[in-house]
């Protein structure tokens, strides 16, 4: 039953529900809604304040009318590119900032909604889900990356692919949790990546299987390194430390304990590890790639 002293009309109060659990998913398109006579039910108002609440719902966009069916929830559509008006690019680049500035988990349609001054249903009629946002703000980052003239050899040009893809890891921390090697996104800009990348082994004597085995180590160690770089900014927030101050801290607290695991002086953050494991990846990819070469 509906809140008595809530100052909304009664049909407004019916209209925001039935948004609010399209919204959450427990009515998908082409889910029936609920009739005239459900309505006076369920919010016990007249058959008027019902049918002005699903026609209120029709004019929006949110259902619509089929044959020998009824009422049922209207299918999301992606909007245009258009300057004006709420396109994707617009909700795209906001969901991007609420990441960045958030974290992916203050991320939702309605945080998306909120920044862009728009009803949360406005949004879901153009995108299926948070799912949905997520891949297309994890292919915006992808798209920010500007390709160079790819270096002379394989080795070189993986290098530069995997400095690519870490950099774009370090503007976006969210990023990592966003790429799958075995599940990969079809979109633009993660293929633009691919397809820049994979043109290192072009000429080399690789089955397609083995190529993409390449790919995937190549791609699957910047991601496994970089899903730390979130955690550890977090931690320098928490702190008021680096990980190298951190350490510092630690060693003249524990230092016999550390002594142990650690050699004196040596210092370990992300990027230490990253270059250096980037490096030997790449030797280890060698023991593949270069004797197919030398027997072209």
């Amino acid at each position: 039953m509906a809140v008595v002293n809530d100052p909304q009309p009664p049909y407004l109060r019916i209209v925001a529900d039935i948004e609010r659990r399209i919204a959450d998913g427990e009515l998908q398109p082409g889910a029936p809604v609920p009739t005239t006579r459900a309505i006076m039910r369920e919010w016990g108002v007249a058959m008027a304040t019902a049918t002005k609440a699903l026609t209120a719902l029709k004019q929006a966009g949110a259902i619509e009318s089929v044959s020998r069916v009824g009422a049922v929830v209207a299918p999301r559509r992606l909007p245009s590119r258009s300057a004006g008006g709420l396109g994707r690019d617009r909700v795209v680049r906001v969901a991007m900032e609420i990441a960045d500035s958030d974290g992916l988990a203050a991320l939702s349609m309605r945080t998306v909604a909120a920044k862009l001054g728009v009803a949360t249903m406005a949004l879901y009629r153009h995108l299926e889900a948070k799912a949905e946002l997520t891949q297309l703000i994890a292919d915006a980052a992808f798209a920010e990356i500007e390709y160079p003239e790819p270096p002379p050899g394989w080795r070189s040009h993986l290098r530069v692919a995997a400095q690519l893809q870490w950099a774009a890891y370090q503007r976006h921390p969210w990023l990592p949790r966003l790429v799958s090697i075995t599940r990969p996104a079809t979109l633009p800009g993660q293929l633009a990546y691919g397809i820049w990348t994979l043109r290192a082994l072009d000429g080399l004597d690789l089955d397609p299987i083995t190529r993409m085995h390449v790919y995937g180590a190549m791609v699957n160690y910047v991601r496994g390194t970089a899903i730390n770089i979130e955690s550890e900014a977090i931690a320098e927030l928490d702190t008021g430390m680096t990980s190298k101050q951190w350490g510092k801290a630690k060693l003249s607290v524990d230092g016999p304990l550390i002594a142990q695991v650690a050699e004196p002086g040596a210092e370990l953050d992300l990027e230490s590890l990253f270059t250096f494991g980037l490096e030997r990846l790449l030797d280890g990819l060698a023991t593949v790639i270069a004797p197919r070469k030398i027997r072209q």
